[in-house]
């Protein structure tokens, strides 16, 4: 568990909020002894993108599927990219 002087906390809170995003706790220490904890909050609904998402689901905004594989080539002939490139550039 990292450890910071309410000095170092202050003097670099964007280090003691990285290592928080990362998972670990920190303590902060006034004259030695330790006066505070800041530690990741528990997030049971997942990243802010998660939440909105099950939001707009639950709503019936937006439709989530289930990936089914890998998409597939789109042109089999060889060399589509290329001919793609010289009508648009003509």
């Amino acid at each position: 568990m990292a450890e910071y002087s309410t000095y170092d906390a202050k003097a670099r809170f964007s280090e003691v909020l990285r290592l928080v995003r990362e998972g670990q706790a920190v303590t902060i220490t006034y004259r030695g002894e330790p006066v505070a904890e800041i530690r990741p909050i528990e997030n049971p609904g997942g990243s802010p993108l998660d939440r909105r998402l099950q939001e707009l689901d639950r709503r019936g905004e937006i439709v989530r599927v289930e990936r089914r594989g890998n998409l597939g080539t789109l042109s089999r002939k060889p060399g589509a990219l290329q001919r793609f490139l010289e009508d648009r550039d003509a």
